[in-house]
C-alpha cells in the first residue's frame, strides 16, 4: 500500500466504541469516502450521524453493505455469523470483511466456510478499548500507539491483508500477524483473565454481608482503578468467555495456582515468602513499563 490508499465506502456493523473509533480515525486521516453504519438501535445510529461518525445508516443489512469495499464487524462475537449470513447477498465481488473481535479461532471457524471465493475475510483484533460503549464513547485517537493483531489463514487473500494492514497503520496502530491459537491464548492471559478477575472481585466485595451497608461505597482509587474494566459490556464479555473457553480456563487455573500460593503464605504468616511473592510481581510489572 502507499499514499494512494483509500477506502471509497466503509460499512461499520456495530457503531460503538470500536467501530465508531475506527470510522472517526479514518475520516480524520482523509482515507475513507462514505461511511455507512448498521445496527439494531436507531437512537445510537442517529447519534452516530449527529457526531459525524457515520454519514448515513441503514437497519437493513443488505442496504448497509451495498457497494461497500470494506465491512468492519464490531458487534458481540456471538452475533458475527448471523450478521454475515444476512449481509452476504448484498456484498459486491471483491469486498473485504474484517473484524475487531477479541477471539479469533471460533470466529474463523464460523465465518470462513460461509464466504464465496470473491469475498475476502481478514480476521483482526485491535488491542485497544475502554469500559465505555455506544457511539458516544468513540474517539479518533483510540488506536494510536496500540497494536492490531491480524490472524490470516491459508484462504486469506494477500491483497486483502495488505488493505487491512494499511487501514490499521493509517489510524496509528502497529500491525502484527500471528496464528489463531497463539492470539487466543495470549489474549486469554493479558485481557480475558483480568476481566474475569475484576468481575469476580466486584461480586465478592459487593456480596460481603458482615456489615449492613454496602462496603463498595468506601472504595477508593486503587479499587476503582483495578475494577474499572468490570464496567465493560456484559454481552461482549459473555461472548468472549464462551468462545475462548479452553484458553481462558487454562489461564484461570494458572491464576488459581498463584492465588493459592499467596493465600498459603498469608495463612502461615511467612513474611519472607510474602516479600518474595510481591517483589517478583513488582519486577514483572515494572518490566512492562520499561
Amino acid at each position: 500500500m502507499s499514499e494512494t490508499f483509500f477506502i471509497p465506502r466503509l460499512t461499520v456493523i456495530g457503531v460503538g466504541l470500536i467501530g465508531g473509533s475506527l470510522a472517526l480515525a479514518l475520516k480524520e486521516a482523509g482515507v475513507v469516502g462514505e461511511v455507512v453504519g448498521y445496527g439494531r438501535g436507531r437512537p445510537n445510529l442517529e447519534k452516530a450521524v449527529e457526531l459525524g461518525i457515520i454519514d448515513r445508516f441503514s437497519r437493513n443489512p443488505l442496504e448497509a453493505v451495498e457497494g461497500a469495499d470494506v465491512v468492519f464487524l464490531a458487534t458481540p462475537l456471538k452475533s458475527f455469523r448471523s450478521v454475515v449470513e444476512q449481509c452476504l447477498p448484498g456484498l459486491k465481488s471483491g469486498a473485504i470483511i474484517t473484524d475487531g473481535g477479541s477471539v479469533k479461532g471460533e470466529v474463523v471457524t464460523e465465518l470462513e466456510p460461509l464466504l464465496p471465493e470473491n469475498i475476502h475475510f481478514v480476521p483482526g483484533h485491535p488491542i485497544a478499548g475502554t469500559e465505555k460503549s455506544g457511539a458516544e464513547a468513540a474517539f479518533a485517537t483510540l488506536y494510536r500507539g496500540k497494536r492490531c493483531i491480524l490472524t490470516p489463514t491459508e484462504k486469506t487473500s494477500q491483497q486483502a491483508i495488505d488493505v487491512v494492514t494499511e487501514m490499521w497503520r493509517t489510524v496509528g496502530s502497529e500491525v502484527v500477524q500471528m496464528s489463531l491459537e497463539k492470539h487466543d491464548r495470549i489474549l486469554a492471559a493479558i485481557s480475558h483473565l483480568p476481566h474475569m478477575v475484576a468481575y469476580s472481585l466486584v461480586n465478592a466485595v459487593g456480596s460481603y454481608d458482615h456489615y449492613e451497608e454496602n462496603i463498595l461505597e468506601y472504595s477508593a482509587g486503587g479499587f476503582r482503578d483495578f475494577t474499572r474494566i468490570a464496567s465493560s459490556d456484559p454481552t461482549m464479555w459473555r461472548d468472549i468467555a464462551e468462545t475462548n473457553r479452553e484458553a481462558l480456563l487454562e489461564m484461570m487455573e494458572q491464576f488459581e495456582t498463584f492465588f493459592a500460593e499467596l493465600k498459603t503464605d498469608i495463612r502461615e504468616g511467612s513474611g519472607e515468602k510474602l516479600f518474595e511473592f510481591f517483589l517478583r510481581s513488582k519486577q514483572l510489572r515494572d518490566a512492562i513499563l520499561s
